[in-house]
């Protein structure tokens, strides 16, 4: 492994993002929308190889889908309690100086899981300390993680499709055409948080169609009370009302911790670039 750094690359469905980093700091940052879905059958090689040609040649650590049976190969799976060293001794080596870390699988009562990408960026945090090691996280986006740490190891998590769910809800229900308007923290927003304690979240979807047709709500409003139901159930089936750290954008972590927070939670903002830096830096020391 060189001693003049490495590239560090979370790579995902849509996007990809790569950093360069030299004695444990990040010196260049490059992002695009080559997801894995972009590279066609057979061209990972090359476009790894141009990434490493912009970096000076530099040795990679690959993380997300870029492991995943969609992506360059499929490097498997590790199962919970997971630390940062486990993750290392299972990587994949496609090429010379490429690593790509494994994913993290759950089968439990029933129900399988899985991430790959996340477990960088969660087991990254507990390392540099920006979570005690004993925490609940949340990871808002299109596929909502929650993850339980116990002495800094991923000991459990969990899996919503909540962004997922509203996306299909705007554009392709009948309640979509009245979800029209921003969605912030706002009234309607908690509206919904409230409604999502009826657990009968269903039947309240269906209500934002009820309620725009007799005119008991603001058409203009629907968007952000759907917001509302969907991550105020999310957030009440997983802990929500406790103590989270959540890794989030601007945008949903407003959504979010006003939903934990309007539950009787506190929040505590991490920042979810650097978990990843953090967990890959630890990484490729343990490689």
């Amino acid at each position: 492994m060189s001693g003049n750094g490495f590239l560090a690359v979370d790579w995902g469905t849509t996007n990809r993002r790569a950093y360069r980093i030299v004695g444990g700091d990040v010196v260049a940052t490059e992002q695009d929308g080559l997801g894995v879905r972009s590279i066609g059958v057979g061209g990972f090689p090359g476009e790894v190889d141009a990434l490493r040609q912009r970096h000076a040649g530099l040795p990679v650590l690959l993380a997300g889908m870029v492991g995943s049976n969609r992506g360059w190969m499929d490097t498997g799976y590790v199962e919970p309690s997971v630390t940062l060293a486990d993750l290392a001794t299972a990587v994949a080596r496609p090429a010379d100086d490429v690593v790509i870390v494994p994913g993290v699988k759950r089968i439990a009562n029933g129900r399988a899981d899985v991430m790959r990408g996340e477990e960088v960026q969660l087991l990254g945090a507990a390392a540099a300390g920006m979570t005690p090691p004993n925490a609940l996280l949340c990871q808002p986006g299109t596929h909502c993680k929650w993850a339980w740490l116990n002495n800094g190891a991923l000991a459990d998590f969990v899996t919503a499709m909540t962004g997922e769910m509203f996306d299909l809800l705007k554009n392709h229900a009948l309640i979509g055409q009245e979800m029209i308007g921003r969605v912030s923290a706002d009234a309607a927003f908690r509206a919904g948080v409230a409604e999502s304690a009826r657990a009968d979240l269903l039947a309240s979807l269906f209500g934002i169609r009820s309620a725009s047709l007799l005119g008991l709500r603001d058409r203009t409003d629907m968007a952000s009370y759907a917001s509302g139901l969907l991550i105020g159930a999310d957030c009440r089936a997983h802990g929500g009302a406790g103590d989270v750290h959540l890794l989030a954008d601007p945008g949903l972590g407003s959504l979010y911790s006003c939903a934990i927070e309007e539950l009787g939670g506190s929040v505590r903002m991490i920042d979810s670039q650097a978990a990843f830096v953090a967990g890959a830096i630890r990484l490729w020391e343990l490689l």
